[in-house]
């Protein structure tokens, strides 16, 4: 089951098998029984991992190496804003791994649900301006999204991407009224990638994953915020064994996919 109100993606492995349903009288129970534990025990073991919209490209990579490097073993993965994800985890949804884009949000799963180890920083990111393809409005500095006629998207304050473009703004003295928040960062750089903007604050890993579909500009250093991305297993998973599997990979092997996806690896 995919929490409702998450982007839902699937990993580069085999899909799931179906337990097979036998019909007809003549077959004794017995029959049934074990046609239905031989099917069952077709069934890869599955973990699932809620994580920031912002680690969907990364995540993804990860996620088909380790199963290609685990065999029978399935990720689920599901994408979100962080604190959309902590909600749904606090309020039951289920998860062996979460990934958020904000210490403080995975504090708050630490505090009410409780994780099984320590909390562990998976890697880092900075903030940067998402502008059309060119930068036909040459936008340089964080000041430029002031200007008259300039549309800007940030997410919404409650996710660690709409707190950390607040910080920014703050911090280089600009007054922006945006004309669109959006609840998680993707969300944000589609509005740039259609043309619907003209500037989305996100994290240089966005931009990376954009490619050709939007130009970066670098917010200066005594400006912009960097965000620890913190990786646990919540004491509510299912398969704590593998999930604390799957985080080993992301620490060790993963730690390339990250670096090479625009994240700062520590």
């Amino acid at each position: 089951m995919i929490p409702a109100g998450a982007q839902s993606s699937r990993s580069g492995g085999s899909p799931r098998r179906k337990v097979q349903r036998f019909a007809g009288s003549v077959l004794s129970i017995s029959l049934l029984a074990a046609a239905t534990a031989t099917c069952s025990s077709s069934e890869p073991d599955a973990i699932r991992v809620l994580a920031a919209s912002s680690l969907t490209d990364a995540f993804e990579a990860i996620a088909e190496d380790f199963e290609a490097a685990n065999p029978g073993i399935e990720v689920e993965l599901s994408f979100g804003g962080s604190s959309t994800l902590a909600t749904q985890i606090i309020n039951g949804a289920p998860v062996d791994v979460f990934a958020s884009a904000n210490e403080a949000v995975m504090e708050s799963v630490a505090d009410d649900v409780g994780v099984i180890r320590e909390p562990q920083v998976l890697a880092a990111n900075e903030l940067e301006l998402a502008v059309e393809p060119g930068n036909p409005l040459s936008i340089r500095t964080p000041a430029d999204l002031a200007a008259p006629g300039v549309l800007v998207a940030v997410c919404l304050k409650e996710v660690p991407c709409g707190s950390a473009a607040a910080e920014m703004l703050s911090k280089a003295g600009v007054e922006v009224e945006p004309a669109s928040e959006e609840p998680n960062v993707r969300s944000v750089l589609s509005k740039v990638e259609l043309g619907e903007v003209d500037v989305g604050v996100v994290y240089r890993s966005d931009v990376w994953a954009a490619g050709d579909a939007v130009t970066g500009v670098e917010i200066p250093g005594e400006l912009n915020v960097v965000t620890a991305y913190p990786v646990a297993v919540p004491e509510t998973a299912s398969d704590p064994a593998t999930a604390r599997k799957f985080i080993d990979y992301v620490m060790g092997p993963g730690q390339h996919i990250l670096e090479e996806s625009g994240f700062s690896i520590r």
